[in-house]
């Protein structure tokens, strides 16, 4: 298991655009093809490992956004099961604050997420939070699950530099490579060719942020996940944006619209084992980075109803 985690660790970025990934990874680690097939299936069995495959820039493939419902306790599974039913919904998570489930809609354009959000509003009884990405500082899960370290890069995407063909193949390719020799080949009838082109291509564009392991962090005890959110004045947000994502601490860092009776516009995300540490970082990133006199709050996750990925078909 030692092994299969380090691999899974190791091919978060880069995994090979070539006809037989695993046995370049194996050829890469002194092991077999078979070998390393087997450590990628043992740890989805397991539910360590979500997928292999693109992780896109948002909105560039389709549309999104961030939501959320402020639900009273007792009826918090029966409005969880509504928005985990909704194909749209990639993450659903409970965390700690009034407002208390948050989930992801993606949808091919931004009527269809609407719709996603009416269907649930209509079927909770309750209304829900638009809060769509503004500007975004660091978004990349992919960090290093011992020293937390991750790329931070501010390249812009140049979705409309890909053709049609490419894009459809890319969406296709969102729920994950299938676990076999020649992964590519298994992809919407397209031939194995055009999908490693698409996927360089989706990199070369800013599309496609990596190629790789996407792993379930609160499975390899990453369980004290903290959404830090403060109040930022609009015109300050670039800067301490800026300063801000290129903290290690921050694993995703991001500004979106404001709600009614929703004031903050200014998200982070510190993924860690401890909450007391988390609350630390969250403390430090504040004083270090000039947002602690901003009107702040601190979500810890506490349920994870549903995680998949981007579905923008």
């Amino acid at each position: 298991m030692e092994r299969a985690l380090r691999l899974a660790n190791a091919w978060q970025r880069g995994f090979p655009l070539a006809p037989r990934p695993f046995a370049e990874i194996a050829w890469r680690n002194n092991s077999s093809e078979e070998e390393v097939l087997d450590d990628f299936i043992r740890l989805k069995d397991l539910g360590v490992l979500h997928r292999i495959g693109p992780v896109f820039r948002p909105n560039t493939l389709g549309a999104s956004t961030l939501a959320a419902i402020a639900v009273p306790q007792a009826d918090l599974a029966r409005v969880a099961a509504i928005v985990s039913a909704e194909a749209g919904v990639n993450h659903n998570y409970e965390r700690e604050h009034r407002v208390n489930l948050w989930f992801v809609v993606t949808a091919p354009d931004e009527t269809a997420v609407e719709a996603t959000l009416t269907r649930i509003e209509e079927a909770a009884g309750l209304p829900a939070l638009r809060l769509p990405l503004l500007e975004e500082f660091h978004i990349d899960l992919g960090f290093d699950v011992e020293t937390r370290a991750a790329p931070r890069e501010s390249r812009r995407a140049d979705a409309a530099s890909l053709k049609d063909e490419q894009r459809a193949i890319l969406r296709a390719l969102g729920a994950g490579l299938t676990l076999v020799p020649r992964a590519y080949a298994l992809c919407n009838g397209s031939s194995e060719e055009s999908v490693i082109d698409a996927l360089r291509a989706g990199l070369d564009a800013g599309v496609v942020r990596r190629v790789g392991t996407v792993l379930r962090h609160r499975r390899l005890g990453y369980r004290a996940n903290a959404m830090a959110v403060w109040d930022v004045p609009d015109e300050r947000a670039r800067e301490l944006g800026r300063r801000l994502g290129a903290d290690r601490a921050v694993t995703l860092c991001y500004r979106r619209a404001r709600a009614p009776a929703w004031p903050y516009s200014f998200y982070c995300m510190v993924h860690g084992r401890e909450r007391a540490r988390v609350l630390d970082e969250v403390e430090r990133l504040s004083v270090l980075h000039g947002l602690g006199s901003f009107p702040r709050a601190v979500l810890f996750s506490r349920r994870c109803f549903s995680q998949r990925a981007a579905c923008y078909g």
